[in-house]
Order: C-alpha cells, then structure tokens, then sequence
C-alpha cells in the first residue's frame, strides 16, 4: 500500500472484496493508536458488507478526548482487504465519513493479523517477508 501523508497522517487506498465483490476505498486512516478496524457503512454496502444484528452487538468506539460513537461491531469472514485474506476477522462497521472525515480506519488488529510493516521513510505498508 502506498501512504500519502495528509494533515500529518497516515492515508492509503484499499481494495476491499467481501463475497466476491469488489470495490476500492480510497481516504482510509492507517491508524496506530486504533486497536481495531472499522469501516464506513455508506461505503461498504454496495459489496453486500452491512450491519448483522443478528450476529453482531452495538459497541462504542472512543476516539481522542473521549468522544464516543455508536457502531457494529461483528465477525466477518472471507473479507480481503488488497491480498491479505481475514477469516473470522472482527470488524466494525458505522458512521466514519461524517464523523471523522475517513472512509475507514484500518487499525492494529488488521496491522498485527496481515503482518503489516509501515515504512514512513519508503511511504509504503507491506506484507512480512
């Protein structure tokens, strides 16, 4: 993944399959200091990614100074964001765009599962060798 530094932060652009269908994200925060990743719902519904109520569970997520929103939070599997496959990946999905100004927020739990290594000299996010 490319990082282009916008305001003093980290942004890359994603392609994000879920079902076999397929979109590309753009404006998404590559966020150290967030435990998990989350998604805007207006951008990710058009591949079939929505809210489960069966299966998932209302949470708040808090962001710096307290601040807290609503979102989902659910297990997805079979998600792949660019080639890193996630089975049984727990997402969150709620208002970020609006919210926040992001389409998403790819945080530490995907960081950790894929093996991501940011290289803020190259600008690049890559896979572990």
């Amino acid at each position: 993944m490319k990082i282009i530094m916008q305001d003093g932060l980290p942004i890359v652009t994603i392609s994000l399959t879920y079902l076999g269908n397929k979109i590309c994200l753009d404006n998404i925060l590559l966020d150290t200091g967030c435990a998990t990743t989350i998604f805007d719902t207006d951008e990710v519904e058009s591949i079939g990614l929505v809210i489960d109520r069966a299966n998932g569970r209302a949470k708040r997520m808090y962001g710096v100074g307290g601040e807290s929103e609503l979102c989902y939070e659910q297990i997805v599997s079979d998600l792949v964001i660019d080639d890193y496959l996630l089975d049984c990946f727990p997402l969150q999905l709620g208002i970020t765009k609006e919210t926040y100004g992001f389409n998403g927020i790819l945080g530490v739990d995907f960081m950790m599962k894929s093996g991501l290594i940011i290289d803020f000299e190259e600008l690049l996010a890559t896979k572990r060798k």
